[in-house]
């Protein structure tokens, strides 16, 4: 995946797709790399979560959406089933979500 330079925080980039992907660390980090997105001039973010994550994107959105950038708007939300290939040959299905915001 392609990276620009742009700095949105220590430890964070801006990601030329403006995309947050959630995963185990503290929820308001995941706040934090949306807010920033949108600071740094982004109109649209998009929240990308997998399996038992994607409760926490929900939560990442709200609390984005109701404390931060209250002008923001949930534009789209998609949901599907990715296949992961486990080591045994077979593949599980884990479902995904994608939450587009914007402002």
């Amino acid at each position: 995946m392609a990276r620009s330079l742009d700095a949105v925080g220590p430890g964070l980039e801006r990601l030329e797709n403006n995309t947050v992907y959630i995963g185990k660390k503290p929820m308001m980090t995941y706040v934090l790399a949306v807010v920033s997105q949108f600071n740094v001039g982004s109109e649209n973010v998009i929240i990308k979560a997998r399996g038992k994550s994607i409760s926490r994107a929900v939560d990442v959105a709200e609390i984005v959406r109701n404390r931060y950038v209250t002008q923001a708007q949930v534009r789209e939300i998609r949901i599907g089933t990715e296949r992961l290939p486990e080591e045994d040959g077979t593949s599980t299905n884990v479902s995904s979500i994608e939450i587009f915001l914007s402002k």
